[in-house]
């Protein structure tokens, strides 16, 4: 069963969004939040998967995927925030659940606090609360500059692939498929991704927001993700108060695109048992 989706713009916030809506306005919301250099397409398969069980929200965050492209150079994750919020004013959101993954999870930690009674649950993919080391962010800003300059081709595209994907994942076979699908959208993302990037490496820590947050989060991070790494992980699940961690194996910085069949029962099993005690 796959669930009927609407695709419209929906102004908010001076920009149009894109988005994505499964439309079952009787069944609880899910609100997918999507990782730098993917799009909404990445909870594709979730959306199959919940058919007649949630209703599914995918908007393309600013100056990304199928939204409005940026106006300024740099797009600061509280304006992101605040597009997130104007968007579930306009669609008449009351209550959803969030599945986020990477900046989507940087932009659900401070959306949680800023909209406490919004939030029902959240699942945290391949995600972390920090900063970026001082000592990385030179070097961040010079790629991010690089990419700005050429785009996503040669050496950048390649380094984008081992940021998005896990080592095993890179080379199984058997995942062929999904790599060379991630790697042909990667490649048409245009130059002008540039400003969204500069915002999510400059983004500062939210780790002082976490324990603010009281609703259920499950975390699913892999112990191959490079860009989101194990011990800050670790430092996101000791300060969410009502979190459970769960680190896959061989898996990188995608899991709900690097292993979906493993991934997507226990993300749908979290929302039903939420529902059930809420």
């Amino acid at each position: 069963m796959t669930n009927t989706e609407a695709e419209k713009k929906i102004n908010v916030n001076g920009t149009e969004l894109f988005v994505r809506d499964t439309g079952e306005e009787d069944l609880p919301v899910v609100l997918a939040l999507h990782s730098l250099f993917l799009d909404g397409r990445m909870f594709e398969g979730f959306k199959d998967a919940a058919a007649g069980r949630y209703r599914v929200i995918r908007p393309d965050f600013r100056g990304q995927g199928r939204s409005a492209p940026a106006e300024d150079d740099f797009i600061h994750l509280d304006t992101v925030t605040a597009d997130v919020i104007a968007l579930a004013e306009a669609l008449n959101l009351k209550q959803v659940h969030l599945l986020v993954q990477s900046m989507g999870g940087d932009v659900a930690f401070r959306l949680a606090v800023a909209r406490p009674s919004l939030i029902k649950s959240m699942i945290v993919l391949g995600s972390s609360a920090c900063s970026e080391p001082a000592d990385q962010l030179q070097v961040f800003r010079e790629w991010v500059d690089n990419v700005g300059r050429q785009g996503f081709v040669g050496d950048v595209l390649r380094e984008t692939m081992e940021i998005m994907f896990g080592a095993t994942t890179l080379a199984d076979p058997d995942k062929r498929d999904i790599v060379k699908l991630w790697e042909a959208r990667i490649a048409e993302v245009p130059k002008t991704l540039r400003p969204a990037m500069a915002g999510v490496i400059e983004r500062g820590t939210a780790v002082h927001l976490l324990p603010q947050i009281s609703v259920p989060v499950f975390i699913v991070s892999g112990e191959e993700d490079k860009p989101r790494p194990i011990p800050w992980q670790n430092e996101m699940a000791e300060h969410l108060p009502n979190s459970t961690l769960w680190r896959l194996k061989k898996i990188g910085h995608s899991p709900i695109l690097e292993t979906p069949d493993v991934v997507l029962p226990r993300l749908l099993d979290f929302l039903d048992q939420v529902e059930k005690n809420s």
